[in-house]
This record gives structure tokens, C-alpha cells and sequence, in this order.
């Protein structure tokens, strides 16, 4: 169900906000925070979350519906239907990902609530088909995939598959012709990785991919439609990263490093530093933290943010990020850190700090300096504006977010589909 909100005008920034527990997503405009659309039945998969699509447009898929929903949320703000197609793909979503002009997707399949791997479906969109956007499914390996889509005129989509590693390439063209009924599909070609891969990131402008590993971020590129190795980039000191992010303004790709001990219930001492790599540069660096629990970040017009949680006080940490378009060009620094208030639910020492709790999801746009942070279970959202980080205001919604929910946040023409990859 889609219930519109009227504002007098279209706002310069959305905030796409997600609780996929009660199963809606509400739409709010910025900085005041007025509700100006809402899905109902809707329950994103948190872990492929959204995706940034070009011409203002996000992805999400409803992970109880088997449907992919393609959201036009500018077009709300003007009264007009915002939902701009569903596709079906199979569930439960584990990775969402674009090719960079943003017209050919793949989902591919996890976990979803089961303890061990059990689907091999991956599922591929052509959003501009003859006829209408149209999707196929196919089988491919079972596991909890990650998956980007290397774009051009015939793109590659690649599985980055664990247990044993590897990067499984597969032609998007191909896979869209499949007969019916999910049949096996054939790899184009595959290179060998590290058994741990976790984390997923590629460069439209260049058709690298970036895997991350314990042993460093490994790369390919596309060269004559396969794929070639090049060297890992090392995590500069103990730990590794479990996630990747590219900021598409400042052509950097960003991770946290996690550190410390092993065992998930002494999550309040695990190291982190928030690690960063210039593309174009080749430059690479990290920024203490602080202990405890740090994991997905966001990307501000001039700034990256983390949130990290801790038994102690959970706290933003805001990080520059000047323009790295010339050789010596200043390197990212902690520039603020806004302490945030307790969650109830909120993880405890000796027990996992993922598994029953309450969570914080965060989200920015390149266009902005505004940074959403999520309260879990109590329906609130911190916004924070990062050239006046002292400076905060709390939206609310109408559902409770446990878990954290999900967030997207948008401004006209940010950029924030050079990353064609699901956040």
C-alpha cells in the first residue's frame, strides 16, 4: 500500500527510511522531517539494502514479497506515484548491484533466517527490455555471494563466492537468454580468492572490482570481457575489513578494519580504523576509531561517517574527505565525534552484539552535508549536519526500527549511482 503525503514543494533532500521488522518504508523530506510518502507490506532486505540508481531513482528488494521495487522518491514530493516498477527475483536477497549505467541488475541469494547457505538462485534484471523490465533467474553455487555488474555493452556480472573463494563471471547477456525454470548456469570464466572474501565494491570508471579479504582488497579488472588480477592493497596493520564503500565525488574507496579478539561476545575490545585507498592516486591510509562494534559508514558532500557502538557510549565519528585531484592533497582526518544516546535493547558485553539487539543504521548523500543515524527500537533518527556537527536535530517515525532499520538518504544529482552497488 502506497499512502502520499501533499507538500506545498519538492524538498532538496529524502531521507528513504526502512523498518523492515513492521515492514514499511517511510519517505521524509529535509532538513524538518515531514513525512511526505509511505509503503506499507514492505520489507526490505536489510542486507542488500538500497541502491542508487541514475536519474534520481533508488532499488530496494521486498524480501517477504520476492519483488524487486524500483523507487522514483523525487516524484512524491510533487504528489505524483513514486513507485516506479517491481520486478519478481528470488529471496532472500543477499547482494544488490548495477551495471553504471544502472539499466542491467543481479540479486543474488544468502542466508535470509537459516543458520546454513541453502539457495544457489541468482537473479538478473534488465530494467530497459523490449516490452518492459524483465528478470531471470538462474542457479548458480550455494552460498551467501557477493555480486557486482561490470558495466559496457556486455557486462559481466561477477560472483564473489567463499568456502572455496573465487570471482565467477558471468555474461549478463547470456544469463538473460536462460530457458525457464532456474537452470544451472555455465561461468563465463572464474579467478581464484581467498576462502573469507566478505565485502564488494567496483570503479565504473576504470571496471575494476574490489573484494575484500583477510589477506588485503583484492582486484580485477575487465579486459576483453574477462577478468584480469592485479595486486591485493593491504590493510596497512592488524585486522581487516568487512565491508567496502566507494565515494564517487573524491574516487576513494573506503573499508573499517576490525581488529582485536575473535570471539563475538568480546565485541566491546575489537580495534577499529577506518581505512581509505585513492583511486586515482594510489594513496592509502587509516584513522583510529576506537573500540567496539563499527561496520557500515556513509558518504557526506565532505565527509565519511561511522558510527560506533560501545558498551561505554556509542558516538558519530565524522572523517574528511578532501578532493585527492592532485599529488600531496590533504589526507582524511577525525574532524568531530557527536555522541549519541543509549538504545534500550542496545548490544551487551559477553553476548554477540548482532543477534537480538538493537543496531544503528547511517546514511549520507554526496550532495549533502547532512547524516542520518538510526536509534533502533525507538523510531528515531539523529540528523546531524556535518560542517555544524554540534548542531543536531531528531526526526521520528511511526515504527519502532528495531534492529536499526535501514536508511537512504538523496539530494537531486548527488552521484550516488558511481557506486552500483546495494548499501
Amino acid at each position: 500500500m502506497t499512502t502520499p503525503v501533499h507538500p506545498p514543494a519538492i524538498p532538496s533532500a529524502l531521507l528513504l527510511v526502512a523498518d523492515q521488522i513492521a515492514g514499511s518504508v517511510h519517505l521524509l523530506d529535509l532538513p524538518e522531517g515531514r513525512p511526505l510518502a509511505r509503503l506499507d507490506g514492505r520489507h526490505l532486505a536489510e542486507h542488500a539494502g538500497f541502491l542508487a540508481l541514475p536519474g534520481d531513482r533508488t532499488a530496494f528488494v521486498d524480501d517477504r514479497a520476492g519483488e524487486l521495487v524500483v523507487l522514483a522518491p523525487f516524484a512524491a514530493g510533487d504528489g505524483l506515484p513514486w513507485v516506479e516498477v517491481t520486478i519478481p527475483v528470488a529471496v532472500p536477497a543477499e547482494h544488490l548491484a548495477a551495471d553504471p549505467a544502472g539499466r542491467r541488475l543481479a540479486v543474488t541469494t544468502g542466508l535470509g533466517r537459516n543458520w546454513e547457505a541453502w539457495s544457489d538462485l541468482l537473479t538478473v534484471v534488465d530494467l530497459a527490455a523490449e516490452g518492459g523490465a524483465r528478470a531471470v533467474r538462474v542457479r548458480t553455487r550455494v552460498g551467501e555471494p557477493g555480486v557486482v555488474v561490470l558495466g559496457g555493452r556486455d557486462p559481466l556480472v561477477v560472483l564473489r563466492h567463499r568456502e572455496p573463494g573465487s570471482l565467477t563471471a558471468y555474461r549478463h547477456f547470456e544469463l538473460l537468454a536462460a530457458a525457464p525454470a532456474c537452470p544451472p548456469a555455465e561461468a563465463h570464466h572464474s579467478l581464484p580468492l581467498p576462502a573469507d572474501g566478505h565485502g564488494d565494491a567496483q570503479d565504473p570508471v576504470t571496471g575494476r572490482l574490489f573484494a575484500a579479504t583477510g589477506e588485503g582488497v583484492h582486484r580485477a579488472r575487465a579486459e576483453n570481457g574477462r577478468l584480469v588480477s592485479e595486486a591485493p592493497l593491504s590493510w596497512g596493520g592488524e585486522g581487516r575489513g568487512y565491508y567496502l564503500r566507494l565515494d564517487p565525488a573524491r574516487r576513494t574507496l573506503w573499508s573499517c578494519v576490525r581488529g582485536g579478539p575473535g570471539a563475538p561476545g568480546e565485541w566491546p575490545e575489537w580495534t577499529n580504523h577506518a581505512w581509505w585507498h585513492r583511486l586515482d592516486e594510489g594513496t592509502t591510509g587509516r584513522l583510529d576509531l576506537g573500540p567496539g562494534l563499527v561496520f557500515r559508514l556513509a558518504v557526506a558532500a565532505r565527509h565519511v561517517a561511522f558510527v560506533r557502538i560501545h558498551p561505554d557510549g556509542d558516538e558519530l565519528i565524522l572523517i574528511s574527505s578532501a578532493s585527492a585531484s592532485t599529488s600531496g592533497s590533504p589526507r582524511p582526518e577525525v574532524t568531530a565525534r557527536v555522541p549519541l544516546p543509549p538504545m534500550a535493547g542496545a548490544p551487551r558485553r559477553g553476548d554477540t552484539p548482532w543477534d537480538g539487539v538493537q543496531r544503528r543504521a547511517v546514511a549520507a548523500s554526496p550532495g549533502s552535508s547532512l547524516i542520518a543515524v538510526t536509534r533502533g527500537g525507538h523510531g528515531e533518527i539523529h540528523l546531524v549536519d556535518a560542517e555544524q556537527p554540534a548542531r543536531h536535530r531528531v526526526l521520528s517515525v511511526p515504527t519502532p526500527l528495531d534492529e536499526g532499520g535501514h536508511l537512504t538518504l538523496m539530494t537531486p544529482g548527488d552521484g550516488a549511482h558511481g557506486d552500483p552497488v546495494g548499501r
